[in-house]
């Protein structure tokens, strides 16, 4: 009898298989100098955590998050069975998905927001993540693990209740949401870029919020702008080409203390 992988089981581990994969290309292409927005000086220069701390950080935000939604697909496990045995249409698909992506947004908003404006959540919590002033495809969950359990978790696990999303669908939406935010890390343009292209919340647009004039602005993440529009966060930005090579975001408002 061959092994057979659940639904649950891809749903919960996919995704991290989808980051280090991933997080590998652009680890690939990081020597393109002409498309980064910072060079491999700075990168080695301005972070203040090594590499390795990085990937043990990340590892153990991932297995927190497998550990969670393997609990979750287990007690909605009736739910899912019973889903299992109605056809979804693509628009119930599409519907859930922009659902999920909605809330995913709107819960992280608002807790990234507030861990910034909370001192000590701040200086606790949330600076371990912005100790990448330069950030990199797979620092992308570099967090502290109460941050990543709470904006990245529990977020995640709301826009699968909230959405109604089958564990099937939720393999599919939970490693495309993994495949955004690394992207939104990476540190390159890259022309052709459909992430550049389509979402306005992009790599150049996160980068903006890792340096110290865009610390309280851009905290929108990872699909849309929309809160930080509403909210008055929003930093514009234009992306300019550096001397020395490579791409600089560079704010275009006035930044007031």
């Amino acid at each position: 009898m061959g092994f057979v992988l659940s639904d649950e089981l891809l749903g919960a581990f996919a995704p991290i298989l989808v980051y280090w994969v991933y997080s590998g290309v652009y680890v690939a292409l990081s020597s393109l100098e002409s498309y980064r927005l910072h060079s491999k000086v700075e990168e080695e220069e301005k972070n203040l955590v090594s590499k390795c701390n990085v990937v043990k950080g990340v590892l153990l935000q991932q297995l927190i998050q497998a550990i969670v939604a393997i609990i979750l697909f287990t007690v909605t496990g009736s739910d899912a069975e019973s889903s299992k045995t109605q056809q979804s249409s693509l628009l119930v698909l599409a519907s859930q998905c922009v659902t999920a992506m909605l809330v995913l947004d709107t819960w992280q908003y608002f807790m990234h927001r507030y861990m910034h404006y909370n001192k000590f959540l701040y200086k606790h919590i949330h600076s371990q993540h912005h100790r990448l002033v330069v950030p990199y495809a797979y620092g992308a969950l570099y967090n502290h693990p109460i941050e990543g359990l709470l904006l990245d978790t529990i977020g995640g696990a709301l826009s699968f209740l909230i959405s109604g999303m089958s564990p099937r669908t939720s393999i599919f939406f939970f490693s495309f949401a993994t495949i955004k935010t690394v992207d939104d890390h990476c540190g390159l343009c890259l022309p052709g870029n459909l992430f550049h292209i389509l979402f306005k919340n992009n790599t150049a647009y996160h980068d903006v919020h890792h340096q110290l004039y865009g610390n309280k602005f851009n905290f929108s993440q990872p699909f849309f702008v929309m809160w930080d529009r509403i909210l008055g966060t929003y930093m514009p930005y234009s992306l300019e080409k550096r001397k020395d090579g490579g791409f600089e975001a560079r704010p275009t408002k006035q930044v007031k203390d």
